[in-house]
């Protein structure tokens, strides 16, 4: 089996059925919520997930058991940007809606383990936050470049009833499903949900031509590789798998080891295009998991995100490396420019 993870525009009468109201709130004695402290708080999460912290390619969800996965896989982190409420709300993520009980902290400390729904709220109220800072720690609406999805992202958690994930143009939500792993669960499904969001944000209708769509899968990939690795550096955090390969958690319910959704260093070419957009984004991937190699991940991420700004709802592979070119030129001059034209034309991507 393959997964399918991207972007897909719901119908209204499937998003009518699996929208819940946002939860009301926790009452005090006299009835009226408890607030918490706006700003930060702390939680337990997967950075990104067991299978990469371990290094086990062993691991299986086991119907969501705590016992499926050891304690040393959990990370206690900073949760930041929270709004006060005491839920999983804040400036760059809102967690809308659950099938279950709404994560609620006073104190804004959530360390639920994976057998709770919760848990998974907290994954991706965290995930979506570290990637939007992520972006701005580029210089993304903090420095010389523009602001890129720079605002609460809603996010719904187990309300799509199949082992799959999706950003809705209909709503402007990621949509995290279940079944196996439960796809919230692993950080860098997340993150690639959340670069369909940014592409999104940059190209309202970007996805609109078969390679185009190729481009936002293999975008998705590269950004949750990008930070994924830059959030786990951060915590000290080991890598105990290729670090190319995405979503090694989530996986293990339908791969063999080495358990790998998709990877961003195949050797694929244009010549392999097969016509679907998860298989054929392999090919762009490869060419920015290269520019990173060459420019190092700093101003290759930079590059990346800002030529994005210039890339058409349909564009073509040509087109789009053309356009990482003249942003590498512009940012950090021709020898650079050089080295992201020599990442696409080993790809059979033509670029100027």
């Amino acid at each position: 089996m393959v997964k399918r993870i991207g972007l897909l525009a719901l119908g209204a009468a499937l998003l009518a059925a699996c929208t819940q109201p946002a939860p009301s709130g926790v009452l005090g004695a006299q009835g009226a919520k408890v607030p918490s402290n706006a700003g930060g708080g702390q939680a337990s999460v997967f950075l990104p997930n067991p299978v990469q912290v371990t290094g086990n390619q062993t691991l299986t969800d086991a119907n969501d058991a705590d016992a499926a996965v050891p304690a040393s896989a959990y990370a206690r982190v900073a949760l930041s940007n929270l709004d006060g409420s005491g839920y999983l709300r804040g400036a760059y993520a809102v967690v809308r809606s659950e099938t279950g009980d709404a994560a609620y902290s006073p104190t804004n400390t959530f360390t639920f383990t994976r057998h709770d729904d919760r848990f998974e709220q907290v994954m991706a109220y965290f995930w979506v936050t570290e990637a939007q800072k992520y972006l701005q720690s580029l210089g993304f609406g903090t420095g010389d470049l523009p602001p890129v999805n720079m605002r609460p992202q809603h996010v719904r958690i187990n309300q799509w009833g199949q082992d799959n994930s999706f950003q809705t143009d209909t709503k402007d939500e990621l949509r995290f499903g279940k079944g196996g792993v439960d796809d919230a669960e692993d950080g860098e499904v997340i993150v690639h949900e959340y670069g369909h969001a940014v592409h999104a944000a940059q190209v309202p209708g970007f996805g609109a031509s078969p390679q185009a769509g190729a481009i936002g899968e293999a975008f998705g990939d590269y950004l949750a590789v990008s930070v994924g690795l830059a959030v786990a550096q951060q915590y000290g955090m080991p890598v105990r798998t290729s670090p190319a390969c995405v979503g090694d958690w989530d996986s293990t319910s339908y791969s063999s080891a080495p358990h790998c959704l998709r990877r961003v260093d195949t050797n694929k070419t244009v010549a392999d295009l097969v016509g679907e957009v998860h298989a054929d984004g392999e090919v762009w991937s490869r060419a920015l998991w290269d520019i990173r190699a060459a420019l190092g991940a700093y101003r290759a991420d930079r590059v990346i995100v800002n030529a994005q700004f210039a890339f058409a709802p349909d564009t073509t592979f040509v087109a789009a490396a053309n356009a990482t070119v003249t942003a590498a030129e512009r940012l950090y001059g021709r020898a650079s420019a050089d080295l992201v034209r020599q990442a696409f034309r080993a790809r059979g991507i033509a670029a100027q």
